[in-house]
């Protein structure tokens, strides 16, 4: 259906701001180089203002980079206008025409670039279809849900074929349960089609659920790009380890490295780790621990005291102290195992693979 999905390169793109108060200058984004592969889903991930937003318009055509070039495919686009670059936008509000029905709100990027009538009506019909919204072409945008209004959005962008699809936080006005249906269903018609895309948001379950691979924005810079295991399990810095899901920070004093195990000590009790980085005995950092990747026993490796313990069904949820340290763990699957209460003495312990020294 869609032309065939180009890439996109940004070779070190910056833009400049002017801070209104102050008067003086501010990169907004600093010096950012990435290479998206054609049919790859890219999620740009991090808090506000963190440059992901600033960084996907730079790629629309919305704003333009102060330093640094944007291609796409093979073609450099910086001086290209937004309608001459073969992309298409899904907008947060989505921006779809009040006074015009769902036909007319789809099929508008294809009267501005003059495609007969007979093959407007075969495109909208089929893209329609695509996104199940088939026999709705002569309902107006205000007689939709929310969902459905979402659908439209993307049924417009996808109607004109562009090589590369555009997402600035598309669900956001979406309540909880429908931002999961919704993000599942634009992942399937994006692997469906092949092509190229590239998401803003700042949730992180929903880049880990659709992205072939993450770049996380921190203050106008990537801190880290990898694919969502990636990111879970090796994150490079804390700020990446905490933004990324759930996770305790463990205290940890390197004991010695033998044939590449890493032995450390944590509160006393020396525990097996791993680490992206070279470290010598006597160094010293903190172990990440995912909450879902700690055991609670009677026996094991870490002692602990219990602080909170809540039944969550299909988790028991644990607060503990090790040492000053407050650990969270989710003990899943809690039927058949022992429950501790708060005030209890247990320990814990985790796979080595688990625990990653930063």
């Amino acid at each position: 259906m869609p032309k065939e999905p180009k890439g996109v390169r940004l070779e070190h793109i910056s833009k400049i701001y002017q801070d209104p108060k102050t008067h003086e200058d501010f990169y907004a984004v600093k010096d950012v180089s990435l290479n998206i592969q054609p049919g790859e889903f890219v999620t740009l991930l991090g808090p506000s203002g963190c440059g992901k937003t600033t960084t996907l318009r730079m790629v629309a055509g919305f704003e333009s980079p102060d330093e640094g070039e944007i291609y796409l495919g093979q073609e450099e686009i910086n001086a290209l206008t937004p309608n001459k670059r073969d992309t298409a936008m899904v907008f947060q509000s989505y921006a779809l025409f009040p006074h015009m029905n769902v036909f007319d709100n789809v099929a508008y990027g294809l009267k501005l670039r003059n495609v007969p009538q007979a093959e407007i009506v075969k495109r909208v019909a089929n893209i329609l279809s695509l996104v199940e919204l088939s026999g709705m072409e002569l309902r107006m945008t205000n007689q939709l849900s929310g969902g459905q209004q979402q659908r439209v959005a993307l049924a417009r962008a996808l109607v004109v074929e562009p090589g590369v699809l555009l997402f600035d936080e598309p669900l956001s006005n979406l309540d909880a349960k429908l931002r999961v249906q919704m993000r599942t269903e634009i992942r399937k018609i994006q692997q469906r089609l092949g092509i190229t895309a590239i998401y803003v948001t700042h949730d992180q379950s929903e880049a880990m659920s659709i992205s072939d691979r993450i770049i996380i924005m921190k203050k106008g810079i990537i801190e880290q790009q990898g694919s969502p295991t990636e990111i879970y399990y090796h994150p490079v810095n804390e700020f990446v380890a905490d933004f990324i899901g759930e996770c305790n920070f463990l205290d940890a004093k390197v004991c010695r490295v033998e044939n590449g195990h890493i032995h450390v000590d944590v509160n006393g009790s020396v525990v097996e780790v791993v680490s992206d980085r070279a470290v010598t005995p006597g160094a010293t950092g903190k172990i990440v621990l995912r909450p879902e990747a700690i055991q609670i026993r009677s026996e094991g490796m870490i002692p602990c005291s219990v602080e909170l313990s809540c039944f969550m069904g299909s988790y028991q949820y644990y607060h503990v102290r090790v040492g000053d340290t407050l650990v969270k763990i989710n003990d899943n699957c809690p039927v058949n195992k022992q429950v501790f209460n708060v005030g209890d003495h247990a320990y814990l312990s985790f796979e080595k693979e688990c625990g990653h020294l930063l």
